[in-house]
């Protein structure tokens, strides 16, 4: 095994000017849409990343869904959590069913609605959780030499910011 201090850190992709068609420059794209398509690409590499330093057993969707309780707490409906992750009440009701059989999720009857459920956070999911949130921090680690905490700060105040305004505009 490499010690840290040993490795390298790649070098900075040269960025690629922007496509032509018919040998016309195309026109540059939007600051918002290229910030974005960055994210999107970011999201899908680090949750590629993040789905192989999961403990076994606990997938990517099933850790998020633990992780939107750690942080917000409470009870939450299955159509809320369905709209909170972005996934159809079917999906959710399979992602709470795996995790209340693992005792992570705690499932009951929601008083106000006969047919509906109330799904919360466990002391073992929320264990779950925090185990799961110390391996992804040693196995990004390395994503700190990137930039220093004053730039990372900043960057996430801004997706704060960005996930916020998206979050009020669905």
């Amino acid at each position: 095994m490499v010690p840290p201090s040993a490795r390298q850190t790649p070098a900075p992709v040269a960025a690629r000017p922007p496509a032509t068609v018919a040998g016309a420059p195309a026109p540059a794209d939007p600051l918002v849409f290229q910030l974005l398509n960055e994210v999107g690409i970011v999201s899908q590499l680090s949750g590629n990343r993040a789905g192989r330093l999961l403990a076994p057993g606990l997938n990517l969707s099933q850790f998020s869904l633990l992780n939107h309780f750690a942080r917000l707490g409470g009870e939450r409906s299955l159509v809320q959590l369905a709209g909170a992750m972005q996934v159809t009440k079917a999906a959710m009701t399979n992602t709470v069913a795996r995790l209340q059989a693992k005792g992570l999720l705690q499932v009951r009857p929601d008083p106000a609605d006969g047919r509906g459920k109330l799904v919360s956070l466990t002391a073992d999911g929320l264990a779950a959780r925090q185990a799961a949130v110390q391996r992804l921090g040693q196995g990004l680690a390395p994503l700190a030499a990137v930039a220093d905490a004053a730039r990372l700060q900043q960057a996430l105040a801004v997706l704060r910011d960005l996930r916020q305004w998206l979050d009020q505009n669905r």
